[in-house]
């Protein structure tokens, strides 16, 4: 989700979190490959997201899994693809918010640890359309692992990582896997490695080429049981690391005369996440209502809906960042994390006298 303009030097040392301010040349700009990796994220979510929030044939006969409708394409290149990129993101973005509240509060984990507490109400209400919203529990995560994480050298944190990502891919994947990858998210800002995404590209390159040799065969082992696959262990795997050729291929391709089309297409979702995953939701309720897809087994109409609705929502996130500085739903976040208002609508200067 989008955060406060990071710096992430105060912690890519490993130093520990201090209230002092840190030196003008440690801040950093905004850093625009989170955005697009986040916006990413965001479209592939709302695919998965898409048939069980609409209901998409829940008042039928399940239909077999398999390759030769959408049905099994989305096991294979989507479910537990997306998600793991979203949680990872959301461990840096919070660690480099921490890092952030240091140069301007003497106790920043405790706008972290309220940060954290605001999303347990929204989620909880968000969760009343969509049972398997991830909000709740990336607060009660937070709260529990990554807050206190804070106070360990980052070596600590990153055997945290080595630890339980593993263990959740034997378990299934899915909600398991956020406490390991929140923990990876940290480690990747406290050593420095996400300073260097906008930089380096021989290191995302030698990445790619090593999950795409180990996704091949990954891919292979969820293929031998895809109908059951939707939460094994082959399909936790092979959806790790199909995450991580998502990941550094877009890393590569930022690296490409493609940026501008990539920054186009993703960063205004990225920097609207929190407003577009809510607002995504309560689109697709109605969707599925008005279009009785309860009752339906075309998948066009569905991935129609889905479509549509992404055009929309980058649209509106587009417009909407001309004119403020951030999405509705991330200025009452950062409003109720700091206890003072922000200014929201960006200045005349700022948008070219409009």
């Amino acid at each position: 989700m989008p955060q406060d303009p990071p710096s992430s030097t105060l912690l890519a040392a490993g130093e520990p979190i201090t209230g002092a301010p840190a030196p003008v040349g440690a801040r950093s700009a905004r850093i625009d490959a989170l955005d697009v990796l986040r916006g990413f994220a965001l479209c592939g979510i709302l695919l998965v997201n898409a048939g069980p929030v609409t209901r998409f044939q829940h008042a039928l006969e399940p239909s077999p899994v398999t390759l030769e409708d959408p049905s099994g394409w989305l096991q294979l290149l989507v479910q537990q693809r997306f998600f793991p990129i979203f949680s990872l993101l959301f461990g840096v973005g919070s660690s480099l918010f921490l890092a952030s509240a240091a140069r301007r509060a003497t106790r920043p984990r405790v706008l972290l640890a309220r940060r954290l507490l605001v999303l347990l109400p929204l989620g909880g209400t968000h969760q009343l359309l969509h049972p398997g919203e991830a909000l709740t529990p990336y607060a009660v995560v937070g709260l529990l692992v990554l807050l206190p994480s804070s106070w360990l050298p980052r070596w600590a944190v990153a055997a945290g990582a080595a630890v339980l990502v593993p263990a959740a891919l034997a378990t299934g994947g899915g909600i398991a896997l956020v406490p390991g990858l929140f923990l990876l998210g940290s480690a990747l800002v406290r050593y420095g490695v996400v300073d260097r995404l906008e930089t380096s590209t021989r290191g995302p390159l030698l990445l790619l080429l090593g999950f795409a040799a180990a996704a091949a065969p990954a891919a292979a082992w969820q293929l031998e049981d895809l109908e059951r696959s939707g939460f094994t262990a082959s399909s936790a795997v092979a959806g790790l690391l199909t995450a991580g050729v998502y990941v550094t291929g877009l890393l590569v391709l930022l690296r490409t005369p493609v940026r501008s089309l990539l920054q186009t297409a993703f960063v205004p979702l990225g920097r609207t996440a929190l407003t577009t995953y809510v607002s995504a939701t309560v689109v697709l309720v109605l969707a599925g209502h008005l279009l009785d897809l309860p009752s339906s087994r075309s998948w066009t109409v569905l991935l129609l809906v889905a479509g549509v609705l992404l055009v929309a929502q980058w649209a509106f996130s587009t417009w909407w960042l001309r004119h403020f500085t951030q999405g509705p739903l991330e200025w009452l976040w950062r409003w109720a994390t700091w206890g003072r208002r922000s200014p929201l609508r960006r200045s005349r200067a700022a948008t070219g006298g409009r």
